[in-house]
Order: structure tokens, then sequence, then C-alpha cells
């Protein structure tokens, strides 16, 4: 194992069935000694608001920047447009002239945002009888990896053979799209061999050789997996091949074995990054601090941060998070201070994720007043504040022991226009279950039926593991309905 990774160098790691788709359609002060480090959250700036940026994979010559623009503010309308009482479908024939492949691409990376898989199909069925639409491979290839992302295997290898049946050759692209659709699959044995065999058949034919983007995907599937001689036999691959490692490969392989707490295998691959003269980017910075963090490793954690500040690179606002973070959970909460002290003395604004892991680190050092008063000052500040923000006030109180005081924050939550999702419910049915309070496991199920969130056996599984209440309560998870009241399904979990 390196002793320290960065002494020796400047870390120069530089057809579907018409009835699928048709059901679719239906389809007090609390803080008594501020600290003088820490600034008060209404001295900071606002929360700044992330943007994401809508991108596709084009088949076509790339627009002008405003035809781009055009296109997006088609697609918002389209998505603006269509709901239970006005199909899909019948919205994409009000728009039928202005509605090109284009579009659809963007309509396809929408709808799997939301989950609407086979919203894309219907769309992709519009398509085919449109009379500019030409069979494409990189249709086929976008919608194999959209139907990947949401778990459906069968409907990606549908669309594969599909895509063959309408005289399409497939290509790299595609087959990168079919190995990524395997690997989301529950069953990882059996997807990795999948992917495996795809890798061998892309090697045979000359319009789907393997490219990086092959490589990399197996390489951080297989690191995930801790399956060390396949990575190592699959760099050995890589580097007999033509094709070259770049930045995402090593720091694929690094985030996954640092994830797994893998140290030695990820600082084995780092070493190899240096030896292929590859700069290090941000990305790779960020995830050995995180990496090191997570295992307590401070030392190496700082001597990365050091590296980076020297760099041309800049610390993100995940650097800091990161490392507040991981010093909270070694109850280190003067370091932690001191990081958020540096970051906002660096000019950086904190973010929502900030304020959140602020308060987590405050509550795991039994700070709770001062977790409260930094999310009052948030509620004060008028910024909206989220769910996640909710949960982790939340979690403050039940990890230190204070049911009553979650209680309270919960029902005050809508009067600050936040509204529970049902992470906060299975984080308060766990707590209120531990400490054996049935009056408000009661009433926290009350409002669950009111809010429409029915309890299913994932629910009991994730919320009740925790508390060793899993063997005793899996059969009567097991036979939760949509159809159950939440109030009696909770009898026999508060009887056990």
């Amino acid at each position: 194992m390196l002793s320290n990774p960065f002494q020796c160098h400047s870390l120069h790691l530089s057809p579907l069935p018409s009835s699928s788709l048709s059901s679719s359609s239906s389809s007090s002060s609390l803080l008594n000694h501020r600290s003088s480090q820490l600034p008060r959250f209404s001295q900071l700036a606002p929360l700044a608001r992330p943007t994401i940026p809508i991108s596709c994979v084009s088949i076509r010559p790339k627009k002008k920047s405003s035809d781009n623009s055009e296109a997006q503010e088609l697609v918002c309308l389209l998505m603006r447009k269509f709901n239970d009482k006005e199909p899909l479908l019948k919205t994409l024939n009000k728009y039928v002239k202005l509605v090109r492949t284009e579009h659809c691409f963007l309509l396809f990376e929408e709808l799997g945002k939301e989950d609407k898989w086979l919203q894309c199909l219907e769309v992709f069925r519009w398509m085919q009888k449109q009379r500019w639409y030409v069979a494409d491979n990189g249709i086929y290839s976008k919608l194999i990896s959209v139907m990947g992302k949401k778990g459906q295997t069968r409907m990606a290898m549908w669309l594969f053979s599909e895509m063959r049946n309408t005289g399409c050759r497939p290509d790299t692209s595609v087959y990168n799209a079919l190995i990524t659709a395997h690997l989301r699959s529950r069953d990882k044995t059996k997807a990795l061999a999948k992917a495996l065999g795809y890798f061998e058949k892309m090697k045979g034919m000359e319009r789907c050789k393997p490219s990086i983007v092959t490589y990399n995907i197996l390489l951080r599937a297989f690191a995930q997996a801790r399956d060390v001689d396949q990575v190592n036999a699959l760099f050995k691959d890589l580097n007999e091949s033509i094709v070259s490692p770049d930045i995402y490969t090593f720091n694929g392989v690094m985030d996954a074995y640092g994830k797994n707490g893998m140290i030695r295998e990820m600082e084995s691959v780092l070493s190899q990054m240096k030896s292929s003269q590859c700069k290090p980017d941000i990305i790779t910075f960020n995830l050995l601090i995180d990496s090191y963090g997570k295992r307590q490793e401070f030392d190496k954690m700082e001597q990365v941060f050091k590296s980076l500040l020297r760099s041309k690179e800049k610390p993100t606002l995940p650097t800091f998070n990161s490392m507040i973070l991981n010093y909270g959970k070694a109850r280190l909460r003067e370091k932690a201070e001191n990081i958020y002290k540096k970051m906002t003395d660096m000019g950086y604004r904190p973010n929502f994720v900030t304020y959140e892991t602020l308060i987590c680190m405050y509550g795991i050092c039994d700070c709770v007043s001062r977790a409260r008063e930094l999310f009052d000052e948030l509620v004060e500040s008028k910024v909206q504040i989220k769910v996640s923000t909710l949960n982790a006030m939340l979690d403050v109180y039940c990890m230190n022991g204070l049911p009553m005081e979650a209680d309270v924050l919960f029902e005050r939550a809508s009067s600050i226009q936040v509204f529970p999702d049902s992470s906060t419910y299975k984080l308060l049915y766990k707590a209120y279950t531990k400490a054996n309070l049935k009056e408000l496991l009661d009433k926290l199920l009350k409002h669950m039926e009111k809010d429409g969130i029915v309890p299913n056996k994932r629910f009991f599984l994730d919320a009740l593991g925790a508390v060793g209440s899993l063997p005793a309560n899996s059969t009567s998870a097991s036979a939760t309905t949509d159809s159950t009241r939440p109030q009696d399904l909770v009898k026999s979990q508060l009887e056990v």
C-alpha cells in the first residue's frame, strides 16, 4: 500500500404488444455559544440553484444553438401539455407539423428522468408512423439506454431484436447501451457474465470493436463487484489493444474501489494512472478525498486536499461537503467547522447539501441546538427548504433520542412549505418503532394514509431491518397491498 501517494510527485494524476402501450396512456435560543469561526447562515449568500442541462444523443448534423434552444422549448411545452386527460399521443398529433427526430430524442431523455419508460415506447411507435422517420442505430441506442437506466432489461433486449429486424446493423454504441442495460439488472452475477459475452462478441465484428467507453463500462462494473482479477484482466486487454485509457477509465475504477473501501486496490490504480501520464481532474481529487475520508484516513485525505490546492484544478462544493461530513462522522467537530470556514473564506457559496451536511455533523457530535439553529436560520432566510433538509433535521432529533421534538417539527413542516415524502415517513417509522412509541406511530400512520402513502414490503424491510424486527415482520410485510389501510398493517408490527 502506498503510504503517501502524493509525496514524491505533485500528483501527476493529471414489436411491443399493443395492449402494453395502450395501458400506459391511461397510465428557543438554541445556540448559547456561537462558534466565532462559523458564520451565521444569514451572513452567507443565498443558496445557489443548480440547473440541469438537457442533453441528448444526436444522429443528425449538429444544429445551431438557436435551433437547439427552440427544440428544448417545444419539448418543454409537450411535457407540460400531456396528462391523464390528454394522452401523450394526442399531444404529439397536435404538434405533428413541428416534431422531428431531435425533439423525440429530447422527449426520451425527459420521460426517462420521470420514470415514464412506457411513454418513451409510445413516442417511438409514433415516430415510426411519420413520413420523416428513418430507422437508425442512434434511435435504438438511445431507447435501449433509457430502458437500461430504468431496469427494463427485457425491453432493452426487445428493442435490440427489433432493430436487427428492421435491417439496422448494430454498432459499438448499441452494444455499449445493451451492456449497460444488463449491468443494471438485479442479478449482478448473470449480468456481468452477459456483459463479458457481448464484449467478446464485439471483438469479432468490425463495426462493433470495443471502444474505450466499452472498457470503461466493464472496468467500473467489475470494480463495483470487487472482482479484482477481472479488472486486472480487462486492464491487460486494454493495454494490448489499440485503444488507450482515459481519465474516465481510472476515475471509474478508483471510485468503485473507494466506495467499496478497497483502498489498496484504489491506490494501485492511482499508480497506474500516474505511470500513464494521465493528469487528474477535479473528479479524481474528490473521489480520493471522499474515499480516504470514509475510511477515516484523514492524513491522506488532507494530503490530497493540499495537492488539489497546489494544482491547476479548483475545489468544488462536493470537495468541502465530503470533508465536513467525514470529519463529522468521526466526531471531529472543530476540523469540520474549520473546513466550512475555509470554504467561505475562499469565496464559495454553500448549497443545500452543505447545510444538510452541517446539520448532520452537529447531530452526530451531540450538538442538537446548533443543528436546530442552523435549520431555523435556513427557514428564516425564506429559501425554499428541500425535503432532504427536513429529513436531516428529523434524523438529528431521532439519533439523539428526541422523538417528541421530531414529531413537533414534522407537524410544522407544512407551515414552512415542506412536504414529507416516503423517506420522511420511513425515517420516523424506524425511530418511533425503536423507541416503542405506539401513540406517535399511530399518528404517523394516519398522516401516511392522508397523504396516500401505503407501506409495502420494501417499506418495512428498509424501516425495520435496522431495529432487529425484520424476521418477525417479513410475513406481514409481504401481505401488504395497495388497498390495505396503514393502521391495520402496523398492528402486527407493534405487537412484536
